[in-house]
């Protein structure tokens, strides 16, 4: 079976890496040898043993009959999607970790994959090597998946541990988190909630089986927790996560993306530095953890090996995963009920008090400040009994 890699980045010098690392064993898990004949990168990589199958003309490999499946780890929209687009028309498989094609046209290209008698798979596209789609796919299948909620973004949750067991503040734990490679030179998609959005929103999808878009999703990011807040979380018993919250209720999805303060009996609570960790609970089976390394060039690139053996093994038998390209019906933002932990200065703080009722209550270390957990209530509730109050900060509280 005749493969070819669309990108030599990261992920595609990763999954170049493992296909030939692995050959024997991929070929017997296969039922069939691969072999890697192209390479597509618009960069030359002398010395590097790639140069012998490196091509800079996406046309050779569309134009090749022998190619039958295509790795995608381009990244982006463009030119992913026209290159995706037409691979799956002339009938070859895609695998692909691009989480923003994914989010933005899974549904299209899922069904454009069924058509022409091949697949289009995206395992890497969420959780790296955890192998959170497939099992929504395959091994949940006979679930109404109700809720998903989980830590997708290991930049982020590696800021927050560090800030909450060293006390660094926000800017040298991202700093840190750039210098280990673990944040990008513009962290802007991690850190604002972005890569996380579409994450959620492929989730979403899946849970649905109706499209969920990322202008469905409201989002927050990490910018605005300070080390009042970390202290006051760890008062409380709690760490702040950045969470894909995603639930299901009467035919209705309503999803976000935001920092929540998560208590030592939950099992994301334990999930630390650049690790992740999905909760995802079905009306039969309850709730499963999936964990590990949501990220890096060896777990993704082996997770599209994955799909590259399975679209060899089904090669021109088109996978059933149902994600339908009608939107699904979202449930009113805000509607959702929950408690909130709130940092207020003192001078609001009795009024405060008196509107959101208070669960618990913690020190923020810092003079004229305090905080506390509400009742619960919706965010639509929230944002009304405060909007003549000055709010420091609203964290979501899992429960």
């Amino acid at each position: 079976m005749k493969i070819a890699i669309f990108g030599f980045g990261t992920v595609g010098s990763g999954v170049y890496d493992v296909i030939n690392m692995n050959s024997a064993l991929i070929e017997k898990r296969a039922g069939k040898p691969i072999e890697i004949k192209y390479v597509l990168d618009l960069r030359d990589f002398p010395g590097n043993p790639v140069e012998k199958v490196l091509v800079h003309d996406v046309e050779i490999i569309l134009n090749d009959p022998e190619v039958k499946i295509i790795a995608e780890v381009m990244g982006g929209i463009n030119p992913a999607y026209d290159f995706t687009k037409r691979a799956l028309s002339l009938g070859k498989s895609v695998c692909t970790s691009n989480k923003e094609l994914v989010a933005a046209h899974g549904a299209e290209l899922i069904e454009l994959a069924k058509k022409n008698n091949c697949d289009y798979y995206f395992e890497a596209s969420v959780g790296g090597g955890i192998p959170i789609i497939r099992s929504l796919c395959d091994s949940l299948v006979g679930d109404d998946i109700v809720e998903i909620k989980g830590i997708v973004n290991g930049t982020t949750n590696y800021i927050l541990t560090r800030m909450g067991e060293d006390g660094l503040d926000f800017d040298v734990a991202l700093k840190e988190a750039q210098e280990n490679g673990y944040a990008e030179r513009n962290p802007a998609a991690d850190i604002e909630g972005t890569d996380a959005q579409r994450k959620a929103a492929i989730l979403a999808s899946l849970a649905a089986g109706h499209q969920v878009d990322c202008d469905d999703i409201p989002t927050e990011g990490i910018c605005n927790i300070t080390a009042e807040d970390i202290a006051c979380a760890k008062g409380l018993g709690a760490k702040i996560k950045l969470l894909a919250s995603i639930r299901r209720d009467d035919e209705k999805v309503s999803a976000m993306v935001a920092p929540f303060l998560v208590f030592e009996n939950c099992q994301l609570y334990h999930v630390n530095n650049v690790f992740n960790g999905i909760l995802v609970t079905g009306n039969a089976t309850g709730e499963v953890l999936f964990y590990g390394r949501g990220a890096g060039k060896l777990p993704t690139a082996g997770a599209v090996a994955g799909d590259i053996i399975e679209a060899a093994k089904y090669y021109g038998l088109p996978s059933d995963i149902i994600w339908s390209r009608e939107k699904a019906k979202m449930a009113e933002q805000g509607s959702i009920s929950g408690r909130f932990y709130v940092r207020i200065s003192e001078n609001e703080a009795m009024e405060a008090r008196k509107i959101l009722g208070v669960n618990a209550e913690s020190s923020t270390g810092k003079e004229g400040e305090i905080a506390f957990i509400t009742e619960a209530m919706s965010e639509k509730e929230f944002l009304e009994k405060t909007k003549n109050l000055h709010i420091l900060t609203r964290i979501c509280v899992y429960d």
